[in-house]
């Protein structure tokens, strides 16, 4: 008897406990879309600020939205605007985070925080950057926005960071690049491959694998003139040898140059008749 009152007492605690956090929900809710609906600006940009403060992103986000317009061209525009942006990126809305911390730097080009702005422009495009697989538009805008932010602030303490930041989304776009190159290879569409390859190698001098794209080259230059007509077989021999001449001299000690030489001295052959 006495553990069906205590369970019965428990049951009840957990109805009131419910009870009053529904209670003080709606009571919470109700005194927000008061405050959204109030003309008490003052009020509304102390409460931002407070929301702000305690990490509540989507209701300081609504009523700096709401205070834009407001405030815009006195002294409270600039801070207004600032922290609704920080808002949108905290929200991990970084597309639109993104068009207000640059629309920030245009609108107040002198503010002490037109720096901050300016690098996070191009962090919410670093952001946005997808998988080097898919479309890399993000990916050159962010590389365009962060070399903008270098020659705007070269004394930036973030200039270590841009950098570095540049370097990863290259690679990316090198990584994409270098599986085209392959893909074109594995279709033994060798046309399209030198293309790509000689493409790559200008755009990448300092890629580690360019000694492999020479080699690719090389070799599609090779496979293509063995099913060529004689009007560009020796065109195209010409290409491969000519390319593993100039591999030798850039890649002395590349894993690729046993095989290398066994395509040019084919190459050779076929050139002098030979074969």
């Amino acid at each position: 008897m006495v553990g069906f009152f205590i369970n019965k007492f428990d049951r009840l605690n957990k109805y009131l406990i419910y009870f009053i956090t529904i209670s003080f929900f709606l009571v919470s809710c109700d005194h927000y879309n008061k405050l959204l609906k109030s003309t008490n600006y003052e009020m509304k940009l102390s409460k931002a600020r407070e929301y702000y403060d305690k990490e509540n992103w989507t209701k300081a986000s609504q009523l700096y939205e709401e205070l834009i317009p407001v405030v815009k061209g006195t002294d409270k525009a600039e801070d207004v605007y600032f922290h609704y942006t920080w808002c949108e990126y905290y929200m991990n809305d970084h597309l639109l985070a993104q068009y207000h911390f640059k629309n920030f730097t245009r609108q107040f080009p002198n503010s002490k925080h037109a720096e901050e702005c300016y690098f996070m422009n191009a962090m919410c495009f670093y952001y946005t950057s997808p998988f080097y697989q898919l479309d890399q538009s993000s990916t050159y805008n962010a590389i365009k926005e962060f070399q903008s932010f270098v020659d705007s602030y070269p004394s930036s303490i973030k200039m270590d960071s841009c950098n570095q930041t540049i370097d990863k989304l290259r690679y990316k776009i090198e990584r994409k690049d270098y599986d085209i190159v392959k893909q074109y290879y594995k279709l033994q569409d060798y046309k399209a491959t030198i293309v790509a390859s000689k493409t790559f190698i200008k755009d990448y001098p300092a890629s580690a694998s360019n000694d492999e794209m020479f080699f690719i080259m090389i070799n599609s230059y090779y496979l293509l003139a063995k099913n060529s007509i004689p009007s560009k077989k020796g065109e195209r021999l010409q290409g491969a040898m000519e390319n593993y001449v100039k591999f030798v001299d850039l890649y002395p000690n590349s894993l690729y140059i046993s095989r290398a030489e066994s395509i040019y001295l084919f190459c050779k052959k076929l050139k002098d008749n030979k074969l």
